[in-house]
Order: C-alpha cells, then structure tokens, then sequence
C-alpha cells in the first residue's frame, strides 16, 4: 500500500512540474504549497483519458530497456497538452493517466518518474503546447 502511494506522489511529482506554462500557471511548483489530507475527496478528472489514444507512447517507450530519451519524449507529447488538468491536485487526473499510461503499456512500476527529468521541478512542456 505504502509503495502505491509513493509511486501516485512521485507520478503527481513529476506531472505536477512538468513545464513552465504547461502542469503549473507559474513557471515553479512549490511542493510546500500542495499539501493534502489523507483521506481528501477528489474531484473527478474532465479528460476522459479511457478513450484517448496511447499508441504515442506505447510505439515509442519499449522495454526490456526502456530508453528514457523516448520514453520522456513521448510521455511529453502525450501529456502536455493537459498538463494544466494532470497538475490540478483537486482531481484525479494524474492518478488516472499514469493508470491508464500502465495499464496500455505495462510498464513498470515509476518509470516515467525515475527517468522523465529536466531539472529539480520534472518535466518542461513546450509553451506552445496544444491543449486538448
């Protein structure tokens, strides 16, 4: 149980700093300002991410090794363009994408948190990122 939380904080981690415009308004996250209680209700996630397409990862991040420069470019592409939904802590988006990003790809366990860094706040996206 204490290993699934770490890995959803980690994920949430990750996603949350992702880019400059994109997983936050401002352009750094502060980890001190997103404290939670345990046992918050979260608000369902608009993206319907059990109906998007995950071939732009699947067809890109491939074991046995996984290789992070396209792994991360691809988690990238796929992300980005909800990033301002995957970094609003008061859904469940991020915990619903990283389910669903596993669940196609059968990855292992933080993978994307483990190799997916460009610097102390995670993943930047583009400014130009297209929302979806």
């Amino acid at each position: 149980m204490e290993r699934n939380w770490l890995l959803s904080y980690l994920a949430i981690l990750i996603v949350m700093a992702a880019a400059s415009t994109s997983i936050s308004d401002s352009d750094s996250v502060s980890l001190a300002s997103t404290t939670r209680h345990l046992l918050q209700a979260k608000k369902a996630c608009p993206i319907k991410f059990e109906f998007l397409n995950y071939t732009i990862i699947t067809s890109e991040c491939k074991g046995p090794k996984y290789p992070a420069n396209r792994c991360c470019a691809a988690f990238k592409k796929f992300a980005c363009p909800y990033a301002k939904q995957i970094n609003d802590l008061t859904t469940d988006c991020a915990s619903t994408m990283f389910s669903y990003i596993n669940l196609y790809g059968k990855y292992p366990p933080g993978l994307f948190a483990a190799e997916c860094r460009e610097g102390k706040q995670g993943l930047k996206c583009p400014k130009s990122a297209p929302t979806r």
